[in-house]
């Protein structure tokens, strides 16, 4: 029997590193959960609300605060760092500059600290900064992740599903590419229950499905969220709980996440949003899907832009 503590620590306490350890909770994905932040008031204040909740779970919980450093006995290492909130009109690249900077200084400290885990990025702009930690730590690529496109993918499966009147866990679509503006769905891959989504849209409702139209609603969700309630926090909390997950249990599912792709759709030295198969050690597999011509021009246009920014990392 296995009798090791699974330990999650959450680099980053804000709206999104908060929410993330509460859904973290509430699923009882691990046995310990650490925050950490540079506001000490703030992430003592979340150890202790934490705290109050997880007394009412059926196991135990152990909830604390340290320092990134202090990381040595850590299986996943959660990034929600930010370096300010979007301001009207900007993009998530906008993020990078300051972003990159406090990452620049958190993964150094970690790897003399001894982390030897797993890397889940969720900080945007995601692909550059998983880029960007997995450089700077020299950890084997299939243990630095980002959360990539999962989430698109899970509001695309969730708007088809809504429309359909399907659950969405039993509809396969992915989104492709950057956790951004150039992402895409992989309509030539897309299906419910071995029937094309196109075909499945026009018997369920009498309609053509507007594809372009509904990858534009995707794309935007978020910015949607955030031009409502100044941040998006629960639907990313769910994505990094659901990765987590996965990898404890050994799930071997396939997740559109941001890896590090060697040669992959003819890709090198970038990390972008694919499907990947996930087990205890990480990335296991990149499943590397054939693309529609299309499609593939797509891709390497979104890995292009990815790289382009990670030139600008300072």
């Amino acid at each position: 029997m296995n009798t090791k503590a699974r330990k999650v620590m959450i680099i980053g306490s804000g709206n999104v590193g908060a929410s993330a350890a509460y859904a973290l909770l509430n699923q009882n994905i691990c046995e310990e959960l650490i925050l950490v932040d540079l506001n000490q008031p703030l992430v003592e204040g979340h150890v202790q609300d934490l705290s109050d909740a997880a007394a009412y779970m059926p196991g135990m919980m152990t909830i604390s605060c340290r320092e990134a450093r202090d990381c040595a006995d850590v299986d996943i290492a959660v990034i929600t760092v930010s370096g300010g909130p979007l301001k009207p009109g900007q993009t998530r690249l906008d993020e990078l500059n300051n972003t990159a900077k406090i990452v620049k200084n958190i993964i150094p400290q970690m790897m003399a600290g001894g982390f030897n885990g797993i890397f889940l990025i969720a900080t945007n702009p995601c692909d550059i900064i998983t880029w960007q930690v997995w450089t700077l730590s020299g950890l084997p690529r299939n243990q630095v992740i980002g959360t990539g496109v999962w989430l698109d993918t899970t509001r695309l499966r969730r708007a088809l599903g809504q429309k359909l009147d399907i659950g969405a866990q039993s509809i396969d679509a992915f989104i492709l590419g950057e956790h951004g503006d150039t992402q895409f769905p992989v309509w030539s891959h897309s299906s419910v229950y071995g029937s094309p989504i196109g075909d499945v849209w026009q018997r369920r409702t009498g309609e053509t499905l507007d594809y372009a139209q509904l990858a534009e609603d995707v794309r935007t969700q978020g910015f949607k969220i955030y031009g409502g309630k100044g941040c998006t926090e629960f639907g990313i909390a769910g994505t990094i709980a659901e990765i987590c997950r996965n990898i404890f249990t050994g799930s071997h599912r396939a997740l559109a996440i941001s890896c590090i792709l060697e040669g992959e759709y003819g890709v090198h030295n970038v990390a972008i949003g694919v499907p990947a198969v996930l087990a205890q050690t990480g990335v296991q597999q990149v499943i590397e899907l054939h693309l529609a011509d299309d499609e593939l021009e797509k891709f390497r246009h979104s890995a292009a832009v990815i790289q382009a920014n990670i030139a600008r990392l300072p």
